[in-house]
């Protein structure tokens, strides 16, 4: 699974390959053809001699317009040695293989993608024997997908957008639209799609507020880092882990919490009760509805 964000950021286009095609024809209005068929590919292009090079993920999409080699690079800020490199990886793709190579790069800063964006120029200044224009897919297109509805429709790409997004006011809508259209596909899809947002949240916060939905939803604790939560619950106390997990969301989704509320949420050592009000503060939109289906 994952370890990074850079990591995420392109892997998740292995996941779903149609993705990929998908953002290149409505994020970026590129006319690419439907793919009929996808294909990874190995990503090691050295030569027999020569350093070692290697692209972040490489697909083979099989179009009735022809062969096409997507080549998808995850990029955390800018390295002007990729200005060189990405050049490189494309002619060596189409020398080899005799298919058309096309650059996708993903990030999640607005400075390197404008970066990224910028075309590569090689030869003579104004009349170029070489030129490459990458295409971006970053915080400036990729959509926010804040509408559960909307989420729905393409959990994909609503992944995307919450590991491009997953920051700033708007985190909170974009994480719980995720959260609830997750439920919407197969349980072994979601607890990947699950790793690679927990991958891409630099904020912290942001970070604890997935951590805490996943745990209501029971999506966390069939993967890996399911166990390091887990250990860590059981540091501090699995009883105080919910009790805080309960007000957490509630606080994070903007939902004004009464101290009636607070004091009866603490006071409660109920694991059981504790654990359906964390799953219920996902969806209400008043803190004592919390306690609704426990009224007598």
């Amino acid at each position: 699974m994952p370890g990074s964000s850079h990591e995420a950021m392109h892997r998740i286009f292995q996941k779903d390959p149609a993705l990929l095609t998908r953002a290149l024809q409505s994020v970026l209005r590129i006319p690419f053809p439907e793919p009929r068929d996808f294909a990874a590919m190995n990503v090691d292009l050295t030569e027999v001699e020569p350093v070692e090079r290697r692209v972040d993920t490489l697909l083979r999409a099989e179009t009735d317009e022809g062969t096409y080699l997507l080549v998808v690079e995850s990029q955390g800020q800018p390295d002007e040695r990729k200005r060189g490199s990405w050049p490189y990886y494309l002619s060596y793709l189409h020398e080899k293989y005799r298919c058309e190579p096309v650059l996708i790069v993903v990030t999640q800063s607005r400075a390197t993608a404008r970066w990224a964006a910028e075309p590569i120029h090689f030869g003579v200044r104004g009349c170029p024997s070489l030129t490459v224009r990458p295409f971006v897919l970053g915080p400036d297109n990729v959509p926010v997908i804040a509408d559960e509805r909307e989420a729905e429709r393409d959990v994909p790409l609503a992944v995307l957008s919450a590991m491009t997004h997953g920051r700033g006011p708007r985190a909170a809508a974009i994480l719980e639209s995720l959260a609830a259209a997750l439920r919407t596909i197969d349980a072994d899809s979601a607890a990947v799609f699950v790793q690679f947002v927990d991958s891409c949240l630099a904020d912290r916060q942001a970070q604890q507020m997935w951590r805490d939905l996943m745990t209501a939803m029971q999506y966390f604790w069939r993967h890996p880092l399911a166990e390091q939560v887990r250990e860590e619950g059981r540091e501090e106390g699995r009883l105080e882990d919910r009790v805080e997990m309960t007000l957490n969301i509630l606080e994070w989704r903007g939902i004004q919490i009464p101290d009636s509320v607070r004091e009866r949420v603490r006071a409660c050592t109920d694991l059981h009760q504790l654990e359906l009000w964390a799953q219920r503060a996902v969806h209400v939109t008043d803190a004592e509805d919390l306690f609704a289906d426990d009224r007598s």
